[in-house]
């Protein structure tokens, strides 16, 4: 996990790969998403998602529109 870094250092406003724990396994989300004032948004869908992520690093997968969403 050397390229995560802390979710408490995560910009807002930029596309960002989110990793979570779930039943003590981490997991990377499969779509980029932002940090906002009230929480987690789909980056492309700008809907909220409820999420309690512990890691980030930049989004450097093509998204649904083909553009890369790396920072």
């Amino acid at each position: 996990m050397s390229d995560w870094r802390p979710i408490s250092s995560a910009p807002f406003g930029t596309g960002l790969e989110l990793s979570v724990i779930e039943r003590g396994e981490v997991h990377a989300l499969l779509f980029p998403c932002q940090r906002s004032l009230h929480g987690w948004i789909n980056a492309a869908s700008k809907s909220m998602v409820q999420v309690a992520p512990t890691h980030w690093r930049p989004w450097e997968r093509k998204d649904t529109d083909g553009k890369s969403g790396a920072t």
